[in-house]
């Protein structure tokens, strides 16, 4: 009876010796070019090995963000609970590539240094652990394009309506009472 338990302990051990051992993630990102104005395209890309996934989450730390950080298009959104610029991964290679326009983001970016984070799982900066996450770093310096006309306030309009058609009553009424 004791060579049964034996040769089982054996093939169990044998057995857990060659089942394959699930890999970390791997990931990797950069940011091109690494200083850019706000408002400018930044190209970042990478990859991920070790597991197979169709999309990476980014999202972003930097001056009067949320510590969390916030997703790439919005910066008033923390990231976390889903809430994750994604990036599409080639499932040939494992690459990604992700194309971020600050000129059409929501929320106010000021200049300074700006940390992108790269995940495989929607969770947040403050719930990863240092391995499972890559992360590039870009300068982002104040814009060299011009500042934008600001439009008219809304009431502008209204007010040359009313004024107009003040003035317009009133030379009604003085051509009434001539006549």
């Amino acid at each position: 009876m004791r060579w049964v338990y034996i040769l089982v302990m054996s093939l169990a051990l044998m057995g857990a010796s060659i089942l394959p051992v699930a890999a970390a993630p791997v990931l990797t990102i950069s940011a091109t070019p690494h200083q850019a104005h706000i408002g400018d395209i930044v190209t970042l890309n990478g990859t991920v090995s070790g597991i197979t996934t169709i999309a990476v989450y980014l999202f972003v730390t930097g001056p009067d963000l949320d510590s969390r950080g916030v997703t790439l298009d919005n910066l008033n959104v923390p990231a976390g609970r889903g809430l994750f610029t994604t990036a599409p991964v080639q499932m040939n290679d494992g690459t990604w590539t992700y194309t971020w326009d600050t000129s059409v983001i929501l929320g106010v970016m000021s200049p300074g240094k700006y940390t992108v984070y790269v995940v495989s799982s929607p969770i947040d900066r403050l719930r990863y652990v240092a391995g499972d996450m890559a992360t590039a770093d870009v300068e982002f310096l104040a814009s060299d394009k011009p500042a934008a006309e600001t439009p008219l306030d809304p009431a502008l309009p209204i007010l040359a309506v009313g004024i107009g058609v003040t003035l317009g009553l009133g030379i009604f009424r003085m051509r009434g009472k001539r006549e």
